[in-house]
């Protein structure tokens, strides 16, 4: 059961849109893959086709004590999606100081989720240092921290690297990688900031999601941008991308019997 945590130390680098396109694309390739959202604003359900009017969620559930996996929402062949839920200040509240106060309180929630055969998780987080990330990253098995190609995300650069956003290293497994969103080679900045993040970051840097308008048209249509654009430059970006965190998570893709046994399972 692989768990990757994506994250960011900033808000409005499009981290919850790569979340569910790195979800999709590993789905795709045959993996069993749930998405599972720890931001209040409750929007990565929107990528899979969940109506804004639905408000269901594992949330309230999880601060009385229940099993997450019975709020868990199928979004399509091989992909589900557990969304936060819509909840109250106080629930919000209660849910984050459970987080960080009870040790159990996380495998309690999932357990169910974290010990299912084959099942590739995908976890999407609130920018910047938050309960639940730091909860979360004592399970993971690997850590993508989404920046955008801009000054103000390569200013944050020392800030990931010197473990300020949790208090202490992002992972022990793995490790941590970077994924460079909304990279534009017409802008002079956007070219200097991926070409200086490329040679610094090496192999730290699993890849660069190119400035596409389709993404943007794609979540308009709550549709993954390979379903609506896959012959687009951020599909062929973010489908080399899952193929790096496949092969880092020895994640086995294209595999006809895995897929046939994944897909014959009951969830």
């Amino acid at each position: 059961m692989p768990l990757v945590c994506v994250c960011s130390p900033k808000g409005g680098v499009g981290k919850t849109t790569v979340t569910a396109n790195l979800a999709y694309a590993l789905a795709r390739a045959g993996s069993k893959v749930l998405a599972i959202d720890f931001d209040v604003q409750n929007a990565l359900r929107l990528h899979f086709g969940v109506p804004l009017s639905d408000g269901r969620g594992y949330v309230t559930k999880a601060i009385e004590s229940a099993d997450w996996s019975q709020s868990v929402l199928t979004a399509g062949s091989n992909m589900f999606v557990l969304p936060y839920g819509d909840v109250t200040e106080d629930q919000r509240l209660e849910f984050e100081h459970l987080l960080a106060t009870d040790s159990h309180f996380l495998m309690r929630g999932l357990s169910t989720l974290l010990n299912y055969p084959g099942l590739v998780i995908i976890a999407d987080f609130p920018p910047g240092p938050n309960p639940a990330l730091k909860a979360v990253s004592r399970l993971a098995d690997l850590h993508l921290v989404t920046m955008l190609a801009d000054t103000a995300s390569l200013s944050l650069l020392p800030h990931i690297e010197n473990h300020r956003l949790i208090g202490e290293p992002l992972n022990n497994k793995a490790g941590y990688y970077f994924v460079l969103n909304q990279s534009d080679n017409r802008r002079h900045i956007s070219r200097d900031v991926t070409a200086f993040m490329q040679q610094h970051l090496g192999d730290r840097l699993l890849g660069v999601i190119n400035r596409d308008e389709s993404v943007a048209e794609a979540n308009a249509s709550q549709q993954s941008i390979f379903d609506f654009s896959p012959a687009s430059a951020a599909a062929f970006d973010i489908e080399l991308i899952s193929k790096r965190v496949a092969a880092i998570l020895g994640i086995k893709i294209g595999d006809g019997a895995v897929h046939t046994a994944l897909r014959t399972s009951n969830f």
